[in-house]
């Protein structure tokens, strides 16, 4: 044990306790790494995105816009007949009229594209604008050709003056015609009182005809001058400040531009579509998500084991070397160190669900450890569904630890009679209790004998390891929780629900015990022990304690 040095960093932080909060940006770190675990979704948003700036970039190669611009004149009468106030012009209205189906018709005309349809898939490519605080008109028209963009926009610009000014034309001809109407029968009364004026004499004429005559004379006055002032009226309805030319290169981005825009916007929708999948994904990806759905620590992660060959091999597959050896050694010292395991040297190793093929390894590997470090240790195999550790490990030779060798009085056959001493190589030698196959699995994990050989850890330097069956699966580890309150969990993170381990948890707090920590490993670190519990033989059958649910596991009788 001195050749290890000091334990390793953060042991003396007890497992069991709280996890400590992390802070935003470790958050944000962890979430980013966890995104990228789905690259295949943004490589695919990526590749999406520079498949449409390409497509948009092609598609605009060969667009060219021409644009005209003019200024709208405020005209003396509007459509009503009435007279603006002057600079007053609803540039709205004028932009609706520039965009309507007459100023078309008058530009398929010009560029001889008859009427009609012909019309609308020419106004298709147009666009008017008015810039704000303006009396300006921008005519953009979009075509395939620049000469065919220019003259297209000069001729809906040309189009919509000579419209508008035809519609001032127009009205003040109606007005012309209107007074002229009024006028005439004016004109007629005029012409009979001058001449019953004339009959009569100035000096014979009746003052009412005199009176008569002047009114009229003044009505026929007035019409003739609203006549001259409608005629002299300027209908200009505005002019050209810029006419369009045919533009120098194509109105879009450009094809390296697009594609700069696809990708970044593919990354982004990657990046969103893996958000997506990360956050519906109710597996573990993390150490951090082990944290936060136990509530403890990672006390370790088992490096990939290999698979040994040979006899030898096969008989010694549980006890671990290099650097996985060296791993166990750091969760066992952590556990050392701990305060709420140094208090009763009492320690439950189980799994979420599944197989028990990791935590069977996980136990025998952490006994060792601890008879490294000078400890009487003893490993009670709990499960009595599947046993298999006597036909895995080697006896050792010599006297077992004092309080291991209490005969022990079980009345149902487990675990009286069972001490093994197991051979743990250069560790040293630790103690195994056994499990084997018995008709009523809660009562013997239940009974006086295990009770009785779960008190001897109670000595001075002793240490208990209970290995269980799943917790998810068996309520046989709940049994034993209010004996063995320190529980370890070992899992895969790729293997198991973070509502699983919330799950555990709660039933392992709820029996009133406490989570340690857990011990992670990847596929491969457990694949020779999962192999061999698979093909241990199978399960007990339903009269010897069948599997019970989840909800059942705080209902066992436990004395």
């Amino acid at each position: 044990m001195s050749e290890r040095g000091a334990p390793p960093a953060g042991a003396g932080r007890a497992p069991g306790g709280p996890a400590p909060a992390d802070d935003e940006p470790d958050l944000l770190r962890d979430q980013f790494r966890q995104l990228l675990r789905y690259r295949w979704l943004i490589a695919l948003g990526l590749v999406l995105g520079v498949l449409g700036g390409c497509w948009l970039g092609v598609r605009g190669a060969d667009s060219y816009t021409a644009t005209t611009e003019i200024t709208v004149r405020p005209l003396p009468i509007d459509s009503s007949g009435e007279k603006t106030a002057p600079g007053e012009t609803s540039m709205g209205s004028e932009r609706r009229t520039a965009l309507s189906s007459v100023v078309a018709e008058r530009a398929a005309r010009t560029l001889h594209m008859g009427t009609g349809t012909g019309a609308q898939r020419l106004a298709a490519d147009l666009q008017v604008t008015n810039p704000p605080e303006t009396r300006m008109l921008r005519f953009a028209y979009t075509a395939h050709s620049p000469r065919t963009a220019a003259r297209s926009a000069n001729a809906f610009a040309t189009a919509y003056l000579d419209n508008r000014e035809k519609d001032a034309t127009s009205r003040v001809t109606s007005m012309v015609e209107s007074y002229e109407k009024q006028r005439a029968p004016l004109l007629k009364e005029r012409d009979r009182l001058a001449e019953e004026i004339a009959s009569s004499g100035r000096e014979g004429a009746l003052d009412g005809t005199l009176s008569a005559h002047s009114s009229v004379v003044n009505r026929i006055a007035e019409i003739n001058g609203s006549i001259s002032d409608l005629r002299a009226e300027d209908t200009t309805p505005g002019r050209v400040v810029t006419k369009a030319t045919p533009p120098g290169a194509p109105a879009g981005p450009g094809l390296p531009l697009m594609l700069g825009l696809g990708a970044a916007v593919g990354v982004g929708l990657g990046l969103l579509a893996a958000w997506v999948r990360l956050v519906f994904d109710p597996a573990v990806r993390t150490p951090g998500d082990v944290v936060r759905a136990l509530h403890a620590p990672v006390l370790g992660t088992l490096p990939r084991g290999r698979r040994g060959s040979g006899k030898r091999a096969e008989r010694h597959s549980l006890l671990a070397g290099g650097r996985l050896a060296e791993e166990y050694r750091s969760v066992a010292f952590r556990l050392a160190y701990d305060e709420t395991f140094a208090r009763r040297r009492r320690v439950l190793v189980v799994p979420p669900r599944g197989s028990i093929g990791t935590a069977l390894a996980a136990s025998v590997n952490l006994s060792a450890s601890f008879a490294e470090m000078g400890k009487e240790v003893l490993l009670l195999e709990a499960d009595l569904r599947t046993p298999s550790l006597t036909e895995r490990l080697r006896q050792a030779d010599g006297v077992q630890p004092g309080w291991a060798r209490a005969p022990g009085h079980g009345t149902i056959g487990w675990p009286a009679g069972h001490r093994v001493p197991i051979d743990a190589g250069e560790s040293g030698v630790f103690d195994l209790v056994p499990g084997h196959r018995v008709s009523k699995v809660p009562r013997a994990l239940t009974s006086s004998a295990v009770t009785q050989l779960i008190g001897h850890a109670d000595e001075h330097n002793s240490v208990l390891l209970v290995l269980a069956p799943a917790v998810l699966s068996y309520a046989d580890a709940i049994a034993l929780i209010d004996r063995v309150d320190c529980v370890l969990i070992v899992c895969d993170p790729r293997e198991v629900r973070r509502d699983d381990l919330a799950r555990v948890r709660e039933l392992v707090v709820g029996a009133g015990g406490c989570v340690l920590g857990a011990l992670l490993h990847a596929e491969g670190a457990g694949s020779e022990p999962k192999r061999r519990a698979a093909s241990a033989g199978p399960p007990a059958p339903p009269d010897r304690g069948a599997p019970v649910q989840e909800g059942d596991a705080l209902r066992v009788m436990v004395r």
